[in-house]
């Protein structure tokens, strides 16, 4: 049996990526908060890129429902803690990752400990769980780190990096704390994909707001993984100029378009608000 290397592991990725970056690579720490459906295609992606330092959080298990789209769920890991299954996992592919894991999810408790030392910060936060990613945004920002969310739309993946210095999640996103939680993921939703290339064919019905359920597909979190594992790299290699927000990106391979523009203003943009305005009176008949 040959023995593990890590140079042996990721030869193949020279001439994409020189041995200096690989080393750059090794040596950065992740963030990623929530290894269910994007998060663990996330940690699998980037540990199959070289990266080898992770801190990971998520308090759920897996369940039969996850299936569809979450790389961890499988028969053997009906039942167990995700963080601990996704642990497993990428280790299995670089046995001498260093992971720790955050096996209650974030909170303002444990942000500083999640976020100590990480050079990028990872979004994976379920989509209906806004307040933990606003946390999760705020605290990234005020410690100098990029941070970045991708959204598995319908057949397509959405793309936004914030820079700690620039447009903030909540700035770009028209949030505050005053706003009712069914705007804020009306908010959410609509501002991660200003184009909105999904909604050409994904039933409405399927979606319901006031009991947080909606439809999705694991092809389109392996795109999200795509996405997030590319930014990721070129933040730590520094190889091109960074797009943060207010600039958007969703790319939708049913439809074959790519979608990309700067929003001006984010949400806060005219035309934002009135998508957001239709929206809840479409979905909520008010």
């Amino acid at each position: 049996m040959a023995v593990w290397s890590y140079d042996e592991a990721f030869c193949r990725n020279i001439g994409l990526i020189s041995p200096e970056e690989q080393q750059k690579i090794k040596k950065a720490r992740i963030a990623i908060a929530g290894v269910g459906g994007v998060g663990g295609h996330y940690l699998l992606t980037l540990a199959r890129t070289g990266f080898e330092r992770f801190n990971i959080a998520d308090f759920d298990h897996f369940e039969v429902a996850n299936f569809n789209r979450q790389v961890g769920a499988t028969i053997e890991t009906i039942g167990m803690h995700k963080a601990e299954a996704m642990k497993k996992m990428a280790l299995a592919i670089n046995p001498q990752a260093d992971i720790k894991i955050f096996d209650q999810g974030i909170s303002k408790d444990n942000i500083t400990e999640f976020l100590k030392d990480a050079d990028v910060v990872v979004d994976g936060i379920d989509f209906f769980n806004i307040e933990t990613r606003r946390l999760l945004f705020k605290e990234a920002g005020d410690r100098g780190i990029y941070a970045i969310t991708s959204g598995p739309m319908g057949f397509s993946a959405t793309l936004h990096v914030f820079a700690p210095h620039g447009m903030g999640f909540d700035e770009y996103f028209d949030l505050n704390d005053n706003l009712p939680e069914i705007d804020k993921l009306i908010a959410f939703g609509l501002g991660l994909a200003p184009k909105a290339t999904h909604l050409k064919y994904i039933k409405s019905s399927s979606i319901d707001l006031t009991k947080q359920t909606g439809p999705s597909l694991g092809l389109a979190c392996q795109l999200c993984s795509a996405f997030v594992a590319t930014e990721v790299m070129n933040i730590i290699l520094k190889r091109r100029k960074i797009k943060a927000a207010p600039y958007y990106f969703q790319f939708d391979p049913y439809l074959q378009v790519f979608k990309k523009g700067h929003l001006m203003m984010g949400n806060k943009n005219p035309v934002q608000k009135l998508k957001r305005w239709y929206v809840k009176k479409y979905f909520l008949r008010v």
